[in-house]
């Protein structure tokens, strides 16, 4: 088959399996193939029932190398586009504007389909496949990191392929030799020798205490909690557990002489300067080893430095995870903790000099009192006594404005009026990250430039900013729209689900909302578990579905652009701001 040439096989098994043979050492890719697309291709190869596979991996929830061990026999250089944190194919397509409509034809249909049926379900696995390789043209910087990890496993040997079906973790854990290993130790922790804390140590304490000794506990009610501890650091409020600390001032917006200091690579320098690595690496030297060299890379601009990078990252993530052969939980708690307890006595050396602002898990942002050499030689030198005892260093950039909801959402501004945003309300847009775009950038530009979210609203007219992609998960059987119902009570005084109006069923699972101006009705779904409905979260009163591309379209009179003005402007009284 030439480059570019699509091919679509239909009940053939025979045709499958000759091109299957024809590209067996290619790579193959899907959108969470090494979970549920490679078991299906590889259970036709081996004759066996694809249903049968999908109801095992769906409904049984079991992982499909268990259906059968005639799969290991199959090899397939499988590279998932999929990672981790994603919501699925479909809100990827939504985000990127394009049509997200549902096939008309039920997947559990308990028959054979007709040809019309069959011309249509063709139809839409070429557009998902399409979308497929529009997500992974949005992410080949992963794509060259993954194979990165690969190239640097396999050395100067044969490029084994069939790696690329291994998680970054698990490539990591194997670049770095590891072999797993038993522990339990989990909570067999110490402190750092360099630590000199003398105000906060209510925080040491609390570690040392046996009766915190869990990440979380059980209320009288059998709900879980997590274990933490609540305190005041330095005139903000902190909350210290088992995952990290963060703190910050709620609300807060400020201008002045602000500085950001952040742990350079904190927990890989932890792990180095204290030998916190996995006990499952053989050779601590070489995950210091991978780290010289990927700032040797870094320098050079040599792309290994990314692959170099994720495995020092990944490093600490993989401790915790009871699969992988890093696995070690000890030494991860301990990262955790030095890292805690070293940051508190940063900040407790820096009180009473600035003013805290907050602190996460590698970094303090402070306000010095003015913008004079003194004040700036002042934090320097505290900061310097605090590196040269510690063995970490600070990296140090000036802004002028904060922006503060809380420690998760903010918005911070240089004197260049460049801006640095964290947050679900703040954050950079991305193609596959495209939520509610319209009021993303109302904030953005009146908070980094003072321009009222009326002008940056009122001037656009390309309707996709206006989009707000929402997908129900499983827990949820459908979504109808322009529902109205309320709760009576029966002769016996149970309150009962009253449907004044059913509304219109949604096939879609995944759809792309608008605020209306006509009296349209909102959105609903409704719970698997007890049939009841839930508004969808943050969605207007009345709204208008389009899952058709929206790419080009223009915003037309039934669009409700004072909906999303009011919601700029309470996401800004969140901020403190209005």
């Amino acid at each position: 088959m030439a480059a570019h040439e699509m091919k679509v096989i239909e009940n053939d098994p025979d045709e499958l399996m000759k091109y299957y043979e024809d590209h067996v050492k290619d790579i193959w890719g899907g959108f969470n193939s090494v979970r549920y697309d490679q078991y299906i291709l590889k259970g036709i190869l081996c004759g066996f029932d694809p249903k049968k596979i999908n109801d095992f991996i769906i409904v049984g929830n079991q992982p499909g190398y268990k259906y059968s061990s005639q799969f290991r026999k199959i090899p397939l250089n499988n590279y998932d586009v999929m990672q981790n944190l994603d919501r699925g194919l479909k809100t990827f397509e939504g985000f990127m504007g394009n049509d997200i409509k549902e096939s008309s034809v039920p997947f559990d249909i308990d028959r054979k389909l007709t040809r019309k049926e069959l011309d249509e379900t063709i139809q839409y696995c070429i557009h998902d496949v399409e979308q497929t390789i529009e997500v992974f043209l949005k992410r080949t910087d992963d794509f060259e990191a993954h194979l990165g990890l690969v190239k640097l496993i396999c050395g100067n040997g044969g490029l084994d392929l069939s790696l690329l079906g291994k998680t970054k973790a698990q490539l990591s854990a194997t670049l770095l030799g590891a072999r797993r290993q038993s522990w339990d130790d989990e909570f067999d922790i110490d402190f750092p020798e360099t630590m000199r804390i003398e105000k906060y140590t209510q925080v040491v304490d609390w570690f040392k205490d046996p009766e915190n000794r869990s990440y979380y506990f059980i209320d009288d009610k059998g709900k879980a909690h997590e274990r933490s501890l609540e305190l005041d650091i330095a005139g903000v409020p902190h909350k210290v557990a088992w995952g990290g600390i963060h703190g910050a001032l709620k609300q807060y917006h400020g201008e002045g002489y602000f500085l950001n200091m952040d742990v350079a690579s904190l927990y890989p320098s932890l792990m180095i300067r204290y030998n916190l690595h996995s006990r499952n690496i053989p050779d601590p030297k070489k995950y210091e080893e991978v780290y010289h060299t990927r700032l040797k890379y870094k320098a050079e601009k040599n792309p290994l430095q990314l692959p170099l990078k994720l495995v020092l990252n990944g490093t600490y993530g993989a401790m915790k995870d009871v699969n992988n052969a890093l696995y070690d939980p000890r030494q991860a708690n301990r990262v955790c903790i030095y890292g805690q307890l070293l940051l508190i006595d940063l900040m407790e050396k820096l009180e009473g000099h600035c003013q805290i602002i907050q602190s996460n898990t590698d970094g303090v942002l402070v306000k010095l009192p003015d913008g004079s050499d003194s004040a700036y030689e002042l934090i320097d030198d505290i900061c310097y006594e605090w590196e040269k005892r510690t063995g970490l260093k600070l990296e140090f950039d000036e802004y002028r404005k904060v922006f503060q909801k809380d420690v998760n959402n903010y918005i911070i501004v240089d004197a260049e009026g460049h801006a640095k945003a964290k947050g679900g309300y703040v954050k950079k847009l991305t193609d596959l990250d495209y939520d509610l775009p319209i009021v993303n950038k109302a904030l953005n530009a009146y908070m980094v430039n003072g321009i009222l979210p009326e002008q940056t609203i009122n001037s656009c007219d390309n309707l996709k900013e206006f989009q707000m992609v929402t997908k129900i998960s499983s827990k949820y059987s459908e979504i109808r729209h322009g529902a109205e119902y309320e709760y009576v009570k029966d002769s016996d005084g149970n309150k009962r689900l009253h449907w004044i109006k059913e509304g219109k069923r949604l096939k879609e699972k995944c759809i792309r909302i608008f605020a209306s101006r006509n009296d349209e009705g909102g959105v609903i779904k409704l719970s698997v578990r007890t049939g009841n409905p839930e508004r969808i979260s943050n969605s207007p009163d009345n709204c208008f579905i389009y899952n058709d591309d929206v790419n080009g379209v223009k915003v037309d009179s039934r669009l409700d652009k004072d909906w999303y003005i009011d919601l700029t402007y309470k996401r800004l009284q969140d901020f403190g701001v209005m």
